[in-house]
């Protein structure tokens, strides 16, 4: 790890005093320690021989349930105002679980670092399935333990993770678990997360939160060309992928015609879902541009497609890709913001950036710091704009276990060296390291 101050020639402009600067890790990714919890979907769905490309599982990860010293040492190192973990259901289910977060928030309070829980990031305790309406009851009742116990020492909160992911691909495609293959059968499973997310506010609300938000993910849609089954198809990937999971939550109601496709009593659960929360959440990766089905299954990003779906993912062209061969494209976080306030105006609380980052391999990582560079000045033309911003986390802290990809994407700051554990800086938390201190 170098100590002199990387030199930029052009400085990243100042954002407003008191912004949050972060990085963003999650319980199954990192923790290990699976003999210590309750099974999750994602523990059954990796010992399934296929699901995951390198046959790998997350049982020991970076086994951070014991080297969080090390990993929080690491945090003050960086210099964040902030730590965006998520919390295992599964293990807070399991005697003496909830200890481990309480050790983990005294050590990060202790090294100046704010605690920011995400309260489910898709590792589901194995008995549960959000097809069923009284999961969101389970996981209210479990918020509410959650913050009795760590409610003195954390207060900013985060529901939910990307509940159109785990939708998507663990409900719909089956590519994530639970590896179900629905299709718009799992519409069930967007509603039930999202009316437990309004339960978990009033869980929180309840044990005296105040700075509650959600990690929805976004990027703007962007059509494959202007011919008029592509412009409708990227309309209808817009609604599923954005709308779906922000209208409900700013507006109270669903896009039209997917609040009859859902269960229960609708009305009734918007208002639920629509419990004010104190900012919202984005996840950004990445635009994705949709043209008219083409007839057939399509591979993209590691996805298969279905031919029967109302769309098509294409390419987009004349941009760099990551090693997992996302678009590199900067201008998309601008857009999908200044879009967003256009789209809910005064109903958008201030926006927190709760993921953004990429995978490259290398410990001498300059891609990665240019990827950084440019969606850290997109977000600051956004705020130009007029959007209300407060913080910006990296995805992620350390190189983890990447879901149904195993251990062959590194989105860390820190290399992992799986075999043994070491921890190793890489160019980009030096970069990172330093473009905060220049903030201040």
């Amino acid at each position: 790890m170098t100590t002199e101050p990387l030199k930029a020639a052009n400085p990243i402009p100042q954002f407003p005093a008191g912004f949050l600067w972060g990085v963003s890790t999650s319980a199954h990714q990192i923790e290990g320690a699976a003999d210590q919890r309750e099974q999750s979907v994602w523990d059954a769905f990796t010992a399934e021989p296929g699901r995951v490309k390198d046959g790998s599982t997350a049982a020991v990860a970076c086994d951070h349930f014991h080297r969080y010293p090390e990993d929080v040492a690491l945090l003050a190192g960086l210099g964040v105002d902030a730590y965006r973990f998520s919390i295992s259901w599964p293990r807070v289910n399991s005697p003496g679980g909830l200890d481990f977060y309480d050790r983990l928030v005294d050590e990060l309070l202790t090294a100046g670092v704010r605690p920011v829980p995400t309260l489910f990031h898709w590792d589901l305790p194995v008995t549960l399935d959000w097809l069923d309406r009284d999961t969101a009851s389970r996981f209210a009742e479990y918020v509410s333990v959650v913050a009795e116990r760590l409610g003195d020492r954390v207060t900013k909160w985060i529901t939910l993770n990307e509940p159109a992911e785990h939708t998507l691909l663990g409900h719909a495609l089956g590519a994530h678990a639970p590896g179900k293959q629905l299709l718009f059968d799992a519409l069930p499973v967007a509603h039930h997360q999202l009316l437990a997310h309004g339960l978990a506010v009033r869980a929180l609300r309840a044990a005296g939160a105040n700075d509650i938000g959600i990690a929805n993910s976004h990027g703007p849609t962007w059509p494959a060309s202007e011919e008029p089954a592509d412009v409708e198809a990227a309309g209808f990937y817009d609604l599923l992928l954005n709308r779906l999971f922000a209208d409900p939550l700013l507006l109270g109601q669903y896009p039209d015609g997917l609040g009859e496709l859902m269960p229960g009593d609708v009305e009734a659960d918007l208002k639920v879902i629509s419990e004010p929360i104190d900012w919202y959440g984005v996840n950004y990766y990445a635009p994705t541009r949709v043209g008219a089905p083409q007839g057939e299954d399509i591979e993209f990003g590691g996805l298969t497609i279905p031919a029967e779906l109302p769309f098509s993912v294409r390419q987009i062209e004349g941009v760099p890709v990551t090693d997992f061969g996302w678009p590199v494209v900067p201008a998309g976080l601008t857009e999908l913001l200044t879009t967003f306030r256009e789209r809910y105006g005064d109903r958008l609380p201030p926006v927190v950036i709760t993921e953004n980052g990429c995978s490259y391999e290398g410990v001498d990582d300059q891609d990665r710091i240019a990827y950084l560079d440019g969606h850290i000045r997109a977000l600051h033309d956004a705020v130009e704009a007029g959007v209300d911003v407060r913080g910006y986390f990296v995805w992620s802290l350390l190189d983890n276990f990447e879901w149904a990809e195993g251990y062959e994407r590194r989105f860390g700051l820190v290399h992992v060296d799986y075999e043994t554990q070491a921890r190793t800086p890489k160019a980009s938390y030096d970069w990172f390291r330093d473009m905060i201190r220049a903030q201040r």
